[in-house]
């Protein structure tokens, strides 16, 4: 191959058949070039396929051209060939993934952001469906792109179009995480136990109050803990088997853990809440790790306080880095989920912090964030399909 290049672009379009990659290969074979990218879409039937080849100057083109021409029509297909500069396949470019979730997901939504990631100077260079029940997820592979500037482009699109769009790095990245934490209230629970409890007890009302002001920031969360806690006592400690029994999983939740432990993820909790809740969802979902505040007993009542280590904002970053280093991954290795400004420590540490269904405070400095209320939906963030989950489901099933 001579050190001075050019490159070639080959795309044909038209009706899927067997064996077209084959036939345009075989013919290509017969010159001096060099594959540097290949990329093969079939939608409904209908194929896209394109090869990035690099050849000397001295390359017959025209012979190219003109073999390449006889073969799309002896498939009754389209073909189409450009040429660029060895430079520009040459080029790094910084590969970004741009998750999008809508229901429905309209077209105006796509043409929005395409344009915005192409007045960011960016390209897309892949476009492919993740999920399409029940919701739909696009993802863009977009190069060129400054990813801070392009996350908050698309932040401020998000809210205006109605859907969710999650910026992250592209390559090994993703593929390395290893390590997801979430909150509980809120995030893998569709309830706060600690209003239920305060339901029973007949302080419903009061620690609402305390829970939201403490949610919002606007209280420090360990007062306001050990203010709703303190409201507890004398309660019959039988109260906390009616609580357990009354909770309910986000949707999508026992799909998210199943799926992430079949692929050899460590999954965890970490809560502002109570231990007792935690200790049902790790025997519930099979949970590696676990971190909650322990309501106190005595005589078989809850004497209003709490025991053993406080889990606030602090301590949930600080279990999720003792969570990471029992697992032996690093922080960047891992993901953090929650809703509330207790969380907000957490996500920022964790390589990739996600907002679920959260406070304007924490959507502010998470990776990524999710107004959907089906917590599986995290799965399509790190690049693993609803078709992949389907299929190992059918072979669990089948087996």
């Amino acid at each position: 191959m001579s050190s001075s290049q050019i490159t070639l672009l080959v795309t044909l379009t038209g009706h899927d058949r067997p064996g077209v990659t084959s036939r345009l290969f075989s013919d290509l074979a017969a010159h001096d070039l060099a594959v540097l990218d290949v990329e093969q879409v079939v939608i409904r039937g209908h194929l896209v396929l394109g090869v990035l080849l690099a050849c000397p100057d001295s390359a017959d083109l025209t012979r190219i051209h003109r073999q390449v021409s006889a073969l799309a029509a002896d498939l009754g297909m389209n073909a189409e060939i450009t040429m660029g500069s060895g430079e520009q396949a040459r080029r790094p470019r910084g590969r970004l993934h741009v998750t999008v979730l809508g229901s429905p997901l309209l077209p105006h939504v796509i043409a929005a952001i395409a344009g915005r990631i192409a007045a960011g100077g960016a390209n897309i260079d892949r476009i492919g469906r993740l999920a399409r029940k029940p919701v739909t997820c696009i993802e863009f592979e977009v190069s060129g792109a400054d990813p801070q500037a392009l996350r908050t482009a698309l932040a401020r699109e998000s809210a205006g179009l109605g859907v969710d769009i999650a910026v992250q790095p592209g390559g090994l990245h993703r593929r390395a995480m290893r390590l997801v934490v979430m909150d509980v209230d809120s995030t893998l629970l569709q309830d706060e136990a600690i209003d239920l409890l305060a339901e029973r007890a007949g302080h419903g009302e009061e620690v609402a109050k305390l829970t939201a002001a403490a949610m919002r920031g606007e209280i420090d969360y360990a007062e306001a803990l050990r203010q709703r806690v303190a409201l507890f006592a004398g309660m019959d400690a039988a109260a906390l088997d009616d609580l357990i029994g009354r909770l309910r999983l986000a949707p999508g939740a026992r799909t998210l853990v199943r799926t992430l432990k079949r692929l050899g993820y460590r999954c965890g909790v970490v809560s502002g809440g109570f231990s007792q809740v935690t200790d049902w969802l790790t025997a519930e979902l099979g949970l590696d790790y676990a971190a909650a505040n322990t309501l106190e007993i005595a005589d078989g009542r809850l004497t209003g306080r709490i025991t053993g280590e406080l889990i606030d904002r602090p301590g949930k970053e600080r279990m999720l880095r003792t969570f990471a280093a029992s697992a032996g991954v690093p922080l960047s290795q891992t993901v953090a989920v929650g809703d509330g400004a207790n969380d907000l420590d957490m996500i920022a540490a964790a390589g990739l912090g996600v907002a679920f269904n959260a406070k304007p405070a924490v959507r502010q400095v998470a990776d990524a964030s999710l107004s959907v209320p089906n917590l599986d939906a995290i799965l399509y963030l790190l690049g693993i399909s609803r078709e992949d989950v389907e299929a190992a489901d059918a072979a669990d099933q089948a087996g």
